[in-house]
């Protein structure tokens, strides 16, 4: 054996060039084999050097016309050349001389699918597999459920997965494929009685176990789906994505302690992501822990500084804290990606109205009405702003422009009565304020949060003692 076989090999194949080249000239009739023909079609193949790998095939055929390897080649190259019919012709002749090779129908199914004739190329696989077993057949599923991907039949994709599955139990392309599959067709419960089936076979299948805990996940069974990923990181403990998947379950119950846990363990195991200090600053936020939630926050934007979000949630952090200026500071930054993001001009609006600097704020709640008109926490913290300011005329006429632009939500006739009493215009106040009770009693309370003295009014006593009476019968 020689102590180079990679040179030897080198040295063969360029013989063999050269032979071949002898062969064009017509210099030489000195013999190639079928194998030797294949080497300089994959060398041409692999050089991209396709119409001289088209060459060395038509000497092919043309000297082994029955042999069907050969012939598949050729369509190989031409499917390559885009020559798509000629190539499904070739295909036709070498099935004739062999129909049990499974390359035979990837190829035509290539061919139909860059024809755009997906229904063909499903056609094609699904007649072939009934003749095929093991691994073939296995093959054939995977290329069949790409086709079904092709032209959108995601059932399908799950069904031939599936199959896989039950024939090859621990196909790892085929587990890590159909979890996905599973989520997108929600096809959970099969997923669970499937995966159920294979762990009782293969008990330390990791994949299985973490896939069981996605379609647990997948139909909001959190506890079930943590105990399976916890039987995954059990058999493989840096299995990052059960532990990922884990944490998301535990902030599903509110169980952050354990999330924030698990999670840690994730960044043990990877390289540090936004996402799961995100995660784990959510975790903080939740419990409470502000000062935590930001410090991850804060890793999360280092890793991501083109996420406005996550400025915005820092900003959160601190109006839970009544840290007003700091907040405006994070909600600066937020916006000098997203300007006009009706959230984050809300939040600055609120900042600013604590401050009580009622032009800013109103500027800001502007901003949020003129980008989003149907949404109603705009247009209530701007009349409460020019409320609070004493600018009663606009907030008149803005509590009815908002009543027009949310489809008559009732709680601005309550604005409208309080703007009213402000304003001295008690008849009129009071005929909005029956008008609102009539729609919806229970916003009284929003009516009475913008000025509780209202409460003075008699005849708004009256009303509302009016309206509980009718309730109670």
């Amino acid at each position: 054996m020689s102590k180079f076989p990679y040179r030897q090999d080198r040295e063969e194949l360029r013989a063999l060039l050269q032979q071949f080249d002898n062969l064009r000239a017509g210099r030489s009739h000195s013999f190639i084999d079928e194998d030797s023909f294949e080497r300089i079609i994959d060398y041409y193949d692999e050089k991209e050097q396709l119409p001289q790998a088209l060459v060395a095939a038509d000497y092919a055929v043309e000297q082994y016309p029955y042999s069907s390897s050969l012939l598949l080649k050729k369509a190989d190259v031409l499917i390559a050349l885009r020559r798509y019919q000629e190539a499904l012709d070739i295909l036709d002749k070498a099935n004739l001389l062999d129909s049990k090779d499974t390359n035979l129908y990837i190829l035509k199914t290539d061919a139909y699918l860059a024809l755009d004739m997906q229904q063909k190329a499903a056609a094609v696989l699904e007649s072939a597999l009934d003749d095929f077993e093991g691994e073939e057949k296995i093959d054939l599923l995977f290329e069949l459920a790409d086709v079904y991907d092709d032209y959108e039949n995601f059932e399908k994709v799950f069904d031939c997965l599936k199959m896989i599955l039950q024939q090859e139990p621990s196909n790892e392309e085929a587990l890590y494929k159909i979890c996905f599959w599973t989520d997108f067709t929600g096809r959970n419960e099969e997923g669970i009685k499937l995966h159920q089936h294979i762990i009782e076979d293969f008990p330390f299948n990791e994949l299985a176990w973490f896939n069981l805990g996605a379609a647990y996940q997948g139909i909001k069974l959190y506890e079930k789906a943590i105990d399976a990923y916890q039987y995954a990181v059990a058999i493989d403990e840096k299995f990052d994505y059960a532990w990922r998947n884990m944490g998301d379950a535990f902030i599903r119950l509110r169980k952050y302690r354990e999330a924030i846990e698990v999670l840690e363990k994730v960044l043990e195991l990877t390289r540090p992501e936004d996402v799961v200090y995100e995660a784990i600053g959510h975790c903080y936020d939740k419990a409470g822990n502000f000062a935590q939630a930001r410090f991850h926050y804060r890793k999360a934007s280092h890793l991501n500084n083109d996420d406005s979000q996550l400025h915005y949630k820092i900003a959160c952090t601190y109006m839970n804290e009544g840290i007003w200026d700091s907040a405006i500071k994070s909600l600066e930054q937020a916006m000098r990606i997203h300007r006009l993001q009706p959230e984050y001009n809300l939040a600055m609006g609120q900042c600013f109205m604590e401050l009580d600097k009622l032009d800013d704020a109103i500027t800001y709640f502007g901003n949020v009405v003129r980008v989003r008109p149907k949404k109603l926490s705009g247009w209530i913290e701007l009349l409460k702003c020019l409320y609070k300011a004493e600018m009663y005329e606009e907030a008149l006429e803005y509590s009815g422009f908002a009543f027009e632009q949310t489809d008559n939500k009732p709680i601005f006739l309550f604005y409208k009565s309080a703007v009213l009493y402000a304003m001295g215009k008690s008849k009129e106040a009071l005929i909005q304020l029956e008008a609102g009770m009539a729609r919806n009693p229970k916003l009284i309370k929003k009516f009475i949060e913008l000025n509780p003295s209202i409460l003075q009014h008699q005849q708004v006593v009256d009303i509302i003692a009016r309206f509980k009476k009718r309730r109670s019968f």
